[in-house]
């Protein structure tokens, strides 16, 4: 039987909806949620080491957010914005797909700049308003480079910013795992689960006996992107690259086969990049796995290479919501009720929700 969209809404008020990171990154609160017990506690993010022991794998995305949203002027001297998508290397090193705005006002061949440091042009339109940019740069820089110097961070719309000069320093700091790659700023949204690390904690975890292993999923807009349809089995879901090293698949097979460990995903990207590589293969690959993963995860769902989670609180209709509802109760739709309840109590206990919010974790 199709699921109703609307099994997956909630009301949240507007004032949990965090504007800005916690004072420290593991200073977030953490709910713990035990699926064996049933039973949720209450703590902040410094206590994971408790609930975590020797023979863990954290598994956990390192793609690097770019600070992707550049603003320039049209030759009529209207303000334009322009958010990096992605490059597309079929055209040159600096092409890229990006979301202008206004995009009405910016038809195939018109043009944008931003003073002597980069001119766009616009090249052609996808159906869904994205435009192909070939970009132009003095000094042949690329435009990663130009959006290090210039950009600001794509937060999500969620967050308001209102132009505080501390925004764009700090911003840039937290949007960003502490251990992001950063040669490869290949997110336009982090992964937000994993901005609650600080290095002081990692050091603790490897002390433990508990080892990380890497991910590269390129986080794209489609993360916010809300279910329209009626059903959940309509939707169209989103698409994003992931890659998976050699190392990382060997550890996910690994654990598989070591009974005092568990594959401890770190946000739902890493889920996502995990069940997509295990839904295509069996044993571990001689080269790193690169992917584009369609994979869409709800009720009632089995996970093949998770045992546990680290995941923030979603937006009501989310694709997010409905993969975190199929991992509380795997193989059946009795998660759907449970997580309204569990996300009822975290509107009681005023939880911090979304990107800078706080912290849950499923055991």
């Amino acid at each position: 039987m199709p699921l109703s969209t609307d099994l997956f809404d909630y009301t949240l008020p507007p004032h949990l909806v965090a504007q800005t990171p916690a004072t420290r990154r593991d200073a977030s609160r953490l709910m713990v949620v035990d699926r064996t017990s049933r039973t949720v506690t209450h703590h902040v993010f410094a206590d994971l080491p408790i609930f975590l022991k020797s023979g863990d794998t954290l598994f956990r995305n390192n793609a690097a957010v770019l600070p992707a949203r550049l603003h320039a002027l049209r030759p009529t001297g209207g303000a334009v914005e322009c958010l990096l998508l992605r490059l597309d290397p079929a055209y040159g090193d600096n092409t890229w797909w990006c979301l202008l705005r206004p995009g009405k006002k910016l038809p195939v061949g018109a043009t944008f700049a931003h003073g002597d440091d980069f001119t766009g042009t616009v090249l052609a339109k996808d159906d869904e308003g994205a435009g192909l940019i070939r970009f132009t740069t003095p000094r042949d820089d690329s435009m990663t480079a130009v959006a290090n110097r210039l950009g600001d961070v794509p937060l999500p719309p969620y967050i308001e910013r209102h132009g505080d000069p501390a925004d764009r320093p700090r911003d840039l700091e937290r949007y960003q795992t502490v251990y992001a790659d950063r040669d490869r700023q290949v997110a336009v949204a982090a992964p937000t689960a994993g901005l609650h690390f600080t290095p002081e904690l990692l050091t603790t975890l490897t002390a433990q006996g508990i080892s990380s292993a890497e991910i590269t999923l390129h986080v794209g807009l489609g993360t916010f992107k809300p279910i329209m349809s009626a059903t959940i089995e309509e939707h169209a879901i989103h698409r994003e690259i992931y890659e998976l090293p050699v190392a990382t698949q060997r550890a996910l097979f690994a654990t598989t086969c070591n009974t005092t460990g568990r594959r401890i995903a770190v946000g739902t990207t890493s889920v996502r990049s995990i069940e997509d590589f295990l839904s295509q293969h069996n044993a571990p690959l001689d080269r790193t796995h690169v992917a584009e993963a369609g994979i869409f995860l709800y009720p009632p769902r089995p996970f093949r290479g998770v045992d546990a989670l680290i995941t923030n609180f979603h937006q009501p209709r989310s694709t997010l919501l409905c993969l975190v509802s199929a991992f509380l109760t795997p193989g059946s739709t009795e998660g759907i009720s449970w997580l309204g309840e569990i996300y009822a109590e975290a509107v009681a206990r005023e939880y911090r929700f979304f990107s800078y919010g706080d912290a849950m974790l499923i055991l």
